[in-house]
């Protein structure tokens, strides 16, 4: 007996229907990104385990998925911590490659093996999909686009502006409702200076990052287990507090790095302040994003909860500057900044709160129906000349009862339909009916091509 299919946890399949909306966004964020001067690349599913682990932190690389090596994969494997049941030195000899985390390490990759053929600064955006063994849970899937856009080859904190001016007009467009969060690695690393625990500053970031969602309790729990003194835990926790980028600046009097993300913060809306934004934007000292390779200004962007009370959803964005990543690649001294577009989650809140625009998801302008074989074949001379006009048009299959082609329409919620009879074949003058004003009229070919091609899509 067969079992029944499934697909795995994490993962989901998709309608036509909501295919469509997904493009939708997708065409919305690419058009936003090619007004702007990027340009598209793509990088491969796999890329070896060694560009990809090491770049997202020790939680981060859990969450890598694997991909055993071919043929024979037991044959070399380490046969001690096989016997040992050590999974992590197993893996070693077990796996070479593993499906892309996100688009940002690749992203580094790709610029330092094509250095060569590219005029820096660079801009570039990509879309396509990416995996994390992660826990499923509403919005949160083991696989799922991210449509990225960076910069690399400049310092400029104009570039950091520019995409938050990309985030605003891409959310506008999708008539998303949005708050873009800012801060900077430095002020950061500034309150891990003012508490002397510079040594234990990842471990400070990756707690604080949870902050919104275990409280500052469990936050300063967790920095202790990670060996940071409870009294520097609690300053850090006292310093998050502030509101002010110039009483900040008070704190941070003995910690050159955090005067230079305040600095940095104040270039940044030297720039941003220019533009007037549809959405909010806001500073938040307790922003952190846990990713190892940011330097410089981070942003995440979160659904408005003042627009949409009842949704829960954590971030649909998110990025920062990163100084240094290319260096792992031996290739020094490139700086870059960039954001991606977490279209999952996107879709997630556009399909709760109904914001896909009604048509969105409309595939047919217009449906054949006949009565017998000639009408049949009559109807497909006509469908020929829909489809040479650049019309969507379909002709069902055969000449089955009325009754029964026009479920069909209904179903695939045409918006007119064509009937063709003996008297339409010998007159040439089609009977088109309006599904949704459930009014009909007499048309020829060319009549209805040219009044289908003014109707607004």
């Amino acid at each position: 007996m067969s079992s029944k299919p499934s697909i795995p946890k994490g993962t989901r399949d998709f309608l036509p229907a909501e295919v469509k909306k997904r493009k939708y966004i997708f065409d919305t964020i690419e058009s936003v990104f090619q007004t702007y001067g990027y340009l598209p690349i793509e990088t491969p599913t796999m890329e070896n385990l060694s560009t990809l682990t090491g770049k997202y932190g020790e939680e981060g690389d859990k969450l890598l998925f694997k991909v055993l090596n071919n043929g024979d994969y037991l044959a070399k494997a380490n046969k001690e911590a096989l016997a040992a049941h050590d999974s992590t030195k197993l893996t070693s000899s077990i796996s070479k490659r593993g499906l892309r985390y996100d688009l940002t390490v690749p992203f580094a990759r790709y610029v330092v093996m094509h250095q060569n053929e590219l005029s820096f600064p660079f801009k570039r955006y990509h879309i396509q999909p990416v995996w994390r063994a992660d826990r499923p849970q509403k919005g949160r899937y083991q696989e799922f686009y991210q449509c990225d856009v960076d910069i690399v080859g400049s310092d400029s904190l104009m570039y950091e502006a520019e995409l938050v001016a990309i985030y605003d007009e891409v959310f506008t467009k999708l008539g998303l409702k949005t708050v873009t969060y800012i801060n900077n690695r430095k002020i950061l690393y500034g309150l891990a200076e003012a508490a002397g625990i510079e040594d234990h500053f990842m471990d400070m970031t990756i707690a604080i990052d949870k902050l919104d969602k275990i409280g500052v309790e469990k936050v300063i729990e967790e920095m202790k287990n990670k060996g940071i003194a409870e009294t520097a835990a609690k300053q850090v926790m006292t310093m998050l507090e502030v509101t002010d980028l110039d009483e900040l600046a008070t704190v941070f009097v003995s910690s050159p790095t955090g005067l230079l993300g305040i600095e940095e913060l104040r270039t940044f809306h030297s720039y941003s302040d220019r533009k007037s934004l549809t959405n909010k934007l806001i500073w938040d000292i307790t922003l952190a994003r846990g990713l190892n390779y940011y330097t410089g200004c981070i942003l995440e962007v979160k659904a408005d909860t003042e627009a949409y009370p009842t949704l829960k959803m954590g971030s649909i964005g998110g990025g920062g500057r990163y100084d240094d990543l290319t260096g792992v690649f031996g290739m020094k001294g490139m700086s870059g900044v960039g954001i991606s577009f977490g279209a999952e989650r996107i879709y997630d809140v556009m399909q709760e709160e109904d914001l896909f625009p009604s048509d969105v998801a409309k595939d047919l302008d217009v449906l054949i129906v006949t009565f017998d074989q000639q009408c049949h074949l009559y109807g497909y001379d006509v469908v020929s000349q829909l489809r040479a006009a650049g019309l969507r048009a379909d002709l069902y299959p055969e000449p089955a009862k009325m009754k029964k082609q026009m479920k069909y329409a209904n179903d695939r919620h045409v918006p007119h339909v064509v009937v063709i009879g003996s008297d339409e074949m010998e007159s040439g003058m089609l009977t088109v009916k309006d599904m949704s004003a459930g009014s009909q009229m007499k048309q020829t070919v060319e009549e209805l091509i040219s009044n289908l091609e003014n109707t607004p899509s």
